[in-house]
């Protein structure tokens, strides 16, 4: 009887870090976690798992390597938006798969990436025909954007946290130094400033850093 009694205390105080310790590292949805991220709850759910199972054990023993992978995520999360770099380098680059109506086949062999996982994307997305595609960018979460050749209102992101970003400035047939004439005709003499610079329809939206 005090086997069983240990046994669902254990699961009840587990459960309750466990759901502290994931409302810590911060909301994200399940098909939008990085490597990471899966790495840290597999390893997370398996302590919990044993320490349930291993009634003698001590749940310090489980406790403190739970408390130390939750710390050393949000660490990384922590240095991920200071550092793009350092985001990529953890995460990845999304990879164009599709640009300006054209398959990038080179870019599909190096993810890994055939043309079935492209058409159930493209299906779960509801297009109808891989020729109806402008740009099909395939996210490091392992999902797939899709835009549409119809689609008059893409947003194409030119800066993020004070950094140019060249591959959007190329689909969009523009260069480092028009992004630059632009944003001084609107008064932005600092990229650096700025945290988010988006480009649609001929029109800048412009988000500067810790601006309320």
């Amino acid at each position: 009887m005090e086997d069983y009694l240990a046994i669902v205390a254990r699961t009840l105080f587990l459960y309750v870090l466990i759901v502290i310790i994931f409302r810590l590292m911060g909301k994200r949805e399940i098909g939008e976690l990085s490597i990471l991220d899966l790495v840290v709850f597999i390893m997370i759910a398996e302590m919990a798992v044993q320490a349930i199972e291993s009634t003698d054990s001590p749940l310090l023993h489980t406790v403190l390597p739970m408390v130390l992978l939750m710390t050393i995520q949000i660490t990384l999360a922590f240095v991920s938006l200071k550092s793009q770099k350092f985001r990529e380098l953890m995460d990845g680059k999304p990879s164009l798969i599709i640009n300006k109506g054209k398959i990038d086949e080179e870019a599909m062999r190096k993810q890994r990436y055939n043309f079935d996982d492209l058409l159930i994307q493209l299906r779960d997305k509801n297009v109808k025909s891989v020729s109806d595609v402008e740009f099909a960018i395939l996210e490091p979460s392992g999902k797939l954007s899709v835009l549409e050749k119809n689609n008059k209102s893409t947003e194409w992101p030119l800066i993020l946290d004070g950094k140019i970003q060249e591959d959007s400035l190329k689909k969009i047939d523009k260069t480092n130094l028009w992004l630059r004439q632009q944003l001084r005709k609107l008064g932005y003499q600092d990229l650096k400033q700025i945290s988010f610079c988006s480009y649609a329809n001929g029109t800048f939206f412009i988000d500067l850093k810790d601006e309320k």
